[in-house]
């Protein structure tokens, strides 16, 4: 007769199920433990502003660019694309400030797009979608003017941002220009907590019921597909940690190059400075650094803690709470 299985073994079982298709778990902080938060755009602003698309409704779109500060005229350097979370619904580009600005720190051109939602165009999923790829189709166009490679365009975001770099490399039936020759695959994917999976079990399946077969990147895992890493928290209420290592698990079967950061006690959005804390934030940006210099989109030594720790430092003091009158 089998003994049964101890509670002990079976604590190590979950553990391991739960590691084993990702790269590594890290541990947040604990809730009694202070957390360092700051606003995401850490005091930056863009250094320019570009229209990209006009729509037939509501204001144009733009990027919102962070340039290298040598920004010089050789067409060799990468672009990174952000596209910001908010459920499709709404959201900001000011969003990835911090994140681009990093990023060109490091020489990148660093570019936070802004994308039709809801709120601001009452638009559907699948708009918001076109406008992504509409926003690399542009930035591609302008490659030589922007001084990069446009073979060397890394596409990322958070959350419904997420979805949208996501479905821009693996969803090619929704496309507003199919018929255009500049292509809108990113060569690389950073994906921060994105809605992946958009079947009957997954998030906004109601909003997207006539067309999720074509715009669920879950649902439409091929090889050829872009190097790609992803970041989660295994408490996010979006995706569930089954959904994230069984798309690793398809990735890698597929023989595409895929690598997922789980962190441990942490919620949707975790990522942000201003939701998970410093510490997050700064690992999230070692490990999408190394994923970077490892393809060849970046080159040295990260300079995360040094960066963080200076851009900290310039922020403005807080101003002082005024004191309620009794």
């Amino acid at each position: 007769m089998k003994k049964p299985l101890t509670t002990a073994l079976i604590a190590m079982i979950f553990v391991f199920s739960h590691t084993l298709a990702t790269n590594e778990l890290f541990a947040a902080p604990k809730k009694k433990t202070k957390v360092e938060k700051y606003s995401w755009t850490l005091g930056y602003t863009p250094d320019k502003t570009v229209i990209f698309s006009k729509p037939t409704e509501g204001k144009p779109l733009k990027l919102d660019m962070f340039l290298p500060s040598d920004n010089s005229e050789r067409a060799d350097k990468g672009c990174v694309i952000f596209f910001f979370g908010g459920g499709w619904s709404g959201g900001n580009t000011d969003q990835f400030y911090g994140f681009g600005k990093y990023f060109a720190s490091r020489g990148l051109v660093a570019i936070s797009a802004q994308y039709r939602t809801k709120a601001s165009h009452k638009a559907i999923p699948r708009n918001c979608v076109e406008d992504g790829k509409e926003a690399i189709r542009y930035v591609r166009t302008h490659a030589k003017e922007l001084g990069i490679d446009p073979d060397k365009i890394i596409v990322g975001g958070g959350s419904a941002g997420g979805h949208v770099a996501a479905a821009c490399a693996m969803c090619p039936k929704i496309d507003a220009k199919p018929e255009s020759s500049v292509s809108c695959k990113p060569n690389a994917l950073m994906l921060l907590n994105p809605v992946y999976d958009n079947g009957p079990d997954g998030y906004g399946h109601d909003r997207v019921t006539e067309y999720w077969k074509e715009i669920s990147p879950f649902h439409n895992i091929v090889s050829g597909l872009p190097p790609t890493i992803t970041f989660f928290g295994d408490n996010d209420k979006l995706t569930s940690v089954e959904v994230i290592n069984t798309f690793q698990k398809k990735m890698v079967e597929a023989g595409n190059q895929c690598e997922t950061h789980v962190y441990e006690g942490s919620g949707h959005g975790f990522f942000h400075i201003q939701k998970g804390g410093r510490k997050i934030f700064e690992d999230v940006l070692v490990k999408a650094d190394a994923f970077l210099v490892k393809n060849n989109y970046l080159s040295g030594n990260n300079t995360v803690v040094e960066w963080t720790a200076k851009s900290i430092a310039n922020l403005p003091a807080p101003t002082p709470k005024k004191k309620k009158k009794k």
